[in-house]
């Protein structure tokens, strides 16, 4: 049996005791991009040493690798890349995480960008500040759209490209992992696996994540001051792409909540909380058609909605497959 992580590349000298903070980076067929990101990290302008976690997750293509290696092989960058075998999202954190955790014993916090964004200059300084003043275990920060050139105007203000907060403060939960510091007491805490692999290819593995940690009682915080920027292609300004996009959250919230809350009277609950949400969709579509003058984005809520209410009567299947895989 193939082990589900390879250690493929390392820095030479690497010191495992300096670094305070890791930051994880999977990478799927994304080479070009994986660089710009890459070239961002090596920037930082920060005092404190960090190393960086590159999990390859195309083991057969290994296109990641080959543009990563140079660079840590060269002292450009401190730390790895490894090749995480299970294919999915999810199992590409999962192998990041823990080599992290087992390699990098001096580590405090964890930072996890995607391989289509580019980090602002004081990124890893900022997360980390504001997980120590705010005294919380998770930290969460913009992930800002940077539209290719061909793409349809106007989607901006689309929720499924705007931040879930505004200002830096303590916050109830986070939604994405695209942009997030992690304690390591959170990690040692939920164990590893850190996310469920049932996630792997229809998204929403990290909301489970966060779900979960909230019931342990971790908290969370928001670095408005610390934004990801992330390349948008084309593709995701067509209405096909926003809609499959907007179906997939809300059945994904309806199957996260059938998997934190059993017994029998939760599904008729769900069930109540769907058709209200169904039932006042059209009003809160209204207003923010009206406020963002687009239809297309005012329809955003009913599509939620519809997906919530769909995603009681089975599991998220290929219709709400991540639409970005299509």
């Amino acid at each position: 049996m193939t082990d589900p992580i390879t250690i493929a590349c390392v820095s030479p000298g690497l010191d495992v005791q300096r670094f305070e903070a890791v930051v994880t980076l999977p990478t799927f067929r994304r080479p070009e991009h994986l660089l710009l990101t890459l070239s961002s990290l090596r920037d930082q302008k920060t005092d404190r040493p960090f190393a960086v976690i590159v999990m390859e997750n195309d083991a057969g293509g290994r296109a990641g690798l080959a543009a990563a290696a140079p660079l840590f092989e060269g002292g450009a960058l401190q730390g790895l890349v490894l090749i995480a075998h299970e294919r999915g999202n999810c199992a590409a954190y999962n192998a990041g995480w823990t080599t992290a955790l087992e390699r990098f014993p001096a580590m405090r916090n964890l930072l996890v960008i995607d391989d289509d964004e580019v980090a602002h200059e004081e990124w890893v300084e900022r997360m980390c500040r504001t997980a120590t003043e705010l005294g919380v275990d998770l930290v969460g920060g913009p992930q800002l759209p940077r539209f290719e050139p061909d793409a349809k105007a106007g989607f901006g203000r689309h929720p499924v490209f705007t931040p879930h907060y505004h200002a830096t403060s303590a916050v109830p939960i986070l939604f994405s992992s695209g942009n997030v510091l992690i304690t390591r007491r959170v990690l040692e805490t939920m164990g590893a696996p850190f996310l469920d692999t049932a996630f792997n290819f229809v998204g929403g593995g990290d909301s489970d994540f966060y779900s979960r940690c909230r019931e342990k009682g971790f908290s969370f915080g928001w670095c408005a001051e610390a934004p990801v920027y992330e390349t948008v292609p084309a593709r995701r300004t067509e209405f096909s792409w926003l809609n499959a996009r907007s179906l997939r959250n809300g059945a994904l919230s309806t199957m996260i909540e059938a998997r934190r809350r059993g017994g029998p009277n939760a599904r008729a609950r769900r069930l109540a909380k769907s058709a209200a949400l169904l039932a006042a969709s059209p009003l809160r579509s209204l207003a923010l058609g009206v406020k963002t003058r687009s239809a297309v984005i005012g329809l955003y809520h009913v599509q939620v909605a519809l997906g919530r209410f769909f995603g009681e009567f089975g599991q998220v299947n290929e219709q709400y497959r991540r639409p970005e895989q299509n």
